[in-house]
C-alpha cells in the first residue's frame, strides 16, 4: 500500500454503514438532534462560502446528503462529489441520478484525479478527522482548487475528545479532532491563505429531545461569545484562498 492510499479499514467502516442503511448514520437518522445539527453544518458552510456559479468538488461526500444539499441551495454551475467509499458513492449516485451537473465518482483525498486549477472551490466537511495524514488532503485541495473550505469537529472541545475516547461509534470510526492551531497551520503549509475562522453548532447527535432542544436554545448565544464558542462549539469552518 502507498502512502497515498488512505487505510483500508477506516474506508470499510464507510461502507458498511452506507451498504446497511442506504446512507450514514447522522444523514439518516430521524431524531431531532440529528436533524438540528446537520441542519446547521449546512448552514454553517454555505454562510461561509459562496457556491454561486462556482465549480465545486466537494472532497470526501460520504453519501451525498449534504453535496446535494449544497447544490440545490448553494447553486454552483457544476459539481462533483467524490469519496473513497464505493458503497457510498453508489447510494448518493442512486439518490441523485436525475440532477443535471452534478456528479459522484470514487477518488482518493490524498491522490486527487483531477489537473491543478479544475474547480473553483472545494469542501473538506468532516472527513479530516478521520484521516491519518489530513495535510495530504488539504495540499491537494488547494492544488485543484482556488478557494477551500474546511468543516471539522472542535478539536479545542475537551467535552468531544471525552466523547471521542469513550463513544463506540466514534472509535469504530477512527475520529479523532485536531485543534485549530494545528489545523490552521496545515493549511498554511498546504498553500493557503486564511480568510476566515468561525465557530459554530452546540446541539450534540443522538441525544433526547429536550437535551437537543435546550442546547439549541442556548446554541446562538455560545456562536457569539468569545472564548466560549473556541472552547465550547462543536465544529470549526475556516476559509482559505490558495497562496498565488
Amino acid at each position: 500500500m502507498s502512502d497515498a492510499t488512505p487505510m483500508k479499514a477506516e474506508i470499510q467502516v464507510f461502507d458498511d454503514d452506507a451498504a446497511k442503511i442506504d446512507g450514514y448514520v447522522y444523514t439518516t437518522d430521524p431524531r431531532l438532534s440529528s436533524r438540528l445539527a446537520t441542519k446547521n453544518l449546512e448552514n454553517l458552510i454555505l454562510n461561509s462560502a459562496s457556491f454561486e456559479g462556482k465549480s465545486v468538488l466537494d472532497i470526501g461526500c460520504g453519501d451525498g446528503h449534504f453535496t446535494r444539499r449544497f447544490y440545490d441551495r448553494g447553486h454552483p454551475s457544476s459539481m462533483i462529489g467524490m469519496d473513497p467509499a464505493p458503497n457510498a458513492v453508489a447510494v448518493a449516485k442512486a439518490h441523485n441520478q436525475d440532477i443535471e451537473n452534478l456528479d459522484f465518482v470514487v477518488g482518493n483525498g490524498h491522490q486527487l484525479q483531477w489537473s491543478d486549477g479544475t474547480f473553483d472551490l472545494a469542501v473538506i466537511q468532516g472527513v479530516l478527522h478521520h484521516d491519518d495524514k489530513p495535510w495530504e488532503t488539504i495540499k491537494e485541495a488547494f492544488r485543484v482548487a482556488r478557494e477551500v473550505v474546511i468543516l471539522e469537529p472542535n478539536g479545542n472541545n475537551l467535552g468531544l475528545k471525552v466523547i471521542e475516547k469513550l463513544s463506540k461509534y466514534h472509535r469504530d470510526h477512527h475520529e479523532r479532532s485536531y485543534p485549530t492551531l494545528r489545523l490552521l497551520g496545515w493549511i498554511r503549509k498546504g498553500g493557503g491563505t486564511i480568510t476566515s475562522v468561525k465557530f459554530g453548532g452546540f446541539v450534540p447527535m443522538f441525544c433526547p429531545g429536550w437535551i437537543a432542544s435546550l442546547t439549541k436554545k442556548v446554541e446562538p448565544v455560545l456562536e457569539k461569545t468569545p472564548v466560549a464558542r473556541t472552547l465550547g462549539c462543536a465544529v470549526v469552518v475556516v476559509v482559505a484562498k490558495r497562496y498565488a
